[in-house]
């Protein structure tokens, strides 16, 4: 394994960010958080890996290709926050820490999206720091890591 690689999961609807509802999600687009995440792994010693999908089987898979080669997952569910029993699973047989990001406060939002699967896996929730909120799960990353 290598114990400096950090895998940024992204999952649906994150590859319009910019775009979409930036009233709530913001300006910054999926590319640039990407970009900020590689850099910020770097100055910290970790090599980055990301994937973002529409598609829950993509994510599941690249979950499990994590178990090889990652010392930690930063996730980012989207909607399958609140659906995806599946992704929760995934996660847990990982047996790697992870980090659960979310750019609004979903806890301020509509009812159904103050549940989420992932954040029973997760060691560290983050929601409603914006892009900054990956850049905090890099560092807690660095912390718990080193």
């Amino acid at each position: 394994m290598t114990e400096r690689r950090l895998l940024l999961v992204n999952g649906p609807n994150l590859n319009l960010l910019g775009t979409r509802q930036p009233e709530i999600y913001g300006a910054t687009t999926l590319a640039q958080i990407e970009q900020r995440f590689i850099e910020v792994a770097a100055e910290h010693g970790f090599d980055g890996r990301v994937v973002q999908s529409n598609h829950e089987g993509v994510l599941i898979d690249a979950i499990h290709d994590a178990r090889a080669d990652c010392a930690g997952i930063i996730i980012n569910p989207g909607a399958y926050s609140h659906t995806s029993v599946a992704i929760a699973d995934a996660l847990r047989s990982v047996d790697v820490p992870v980090v659960e990001v979310h750019l609004s406060n979903v806890h301020a939002r509509e009812e159904y999206r103050r549940h989420s699967f992932v954040s029973e896996v997760a060691d560290v929730v983050i929601a409603g720091a914006g892009p900054a909120g990956y850049e905090y799960a890099v560092r807690y990353f660095a912390a718990k890591l080193s």
